[in-house]
C-alpha cells in the first residue's frame, strides 16, 4: 500500500513539473514598469524639494533607458517578442534576457551615481532635465499611434 501511495505521489509530481516546463510566460521586451505615472509642469517642479526632484530625475532615467534601445521595435511596455513578430526560440530569448540583465547592471550604476552625484546639481537645472526627459518621453508615446 505504501508502494502505491509512494508511485501515486511520485507519478504526480513527475506530471506536474512537466507540464510547468511547459507554460513559460512570454517576457516583454520593455519592462512593464518602464511608464512615469505624470507628467509635470515647471511651476510645479518649481515648488518641489530637491530629493523630490531628484527621485523624478531618477525615474524618467529609467524610462528612457529601458525604452530607447527597443524603439525600433516598440515603445510600449510589456509587449512580447511575439507581438512584433519575433520567432520565441532559446537563442532569442538568452540575447533578450542578456540584455535586461545588461540594462539592470547598468542602470543599477548610473543611480548610484545620480543618487551620490545629482544632489549637488542646481534646483533650476534639475528641473529643465525633468522637463527634457519628459518631453522625450511624449514623443515616443506618440511613435507607432
Amino acid at each position: 500500500m505504501k508502494k502505491i501511495i509512494f508511485l501515486s505521489l511520485f507519478l504526480f509530481l513527475a506530471v506536474s513539473n512537466v507540464n510547468a516546463q511547459k507554460t513559460t510566460k512570454a517576457v516583454g521586451i520593455i519592462s512593464s514598469g518602464a511608464s512615469v505615472r505624470k507628467f509635470h509642469e515647471k511651476s510645479e517642479l518649481e515648488t518641489m524639494q530637491k530629493g523630490q526632484l531628484l527621485e523624478l530625475y531618477i525615474e524618467r532615467i529609467k524610462v528612457l533607458v529601458n525604452t530607447l534601445p527597443y524603439i525600433a521595435l516598440t515603445t510600449k511596455p510589456g509587449v512580447t517578442m511575439q507581438d512584433v513578430g519575433i520567432p520565441a526560440n532559446v537563442d532569442n530569448e538568452k540575447v533578450l534576457t542578456l540584455q535586461q540583465q545588461n540594462t539592470l547592471t547598468f542602470l543599477n550604476s548610473t543611480v548610484d551615481f545620480q543618487r551620490t552625484m545629482t544632489p549637488y546639481a542646481d534646483k533650476g537645472n534639475l528641473v529643465t532635465s525633468i522637463l527634457y526627459y519628459e518631453s522625450m518621453l511624449k514623443e515616443l508615446n506618440q511613435i507607432n499611434e
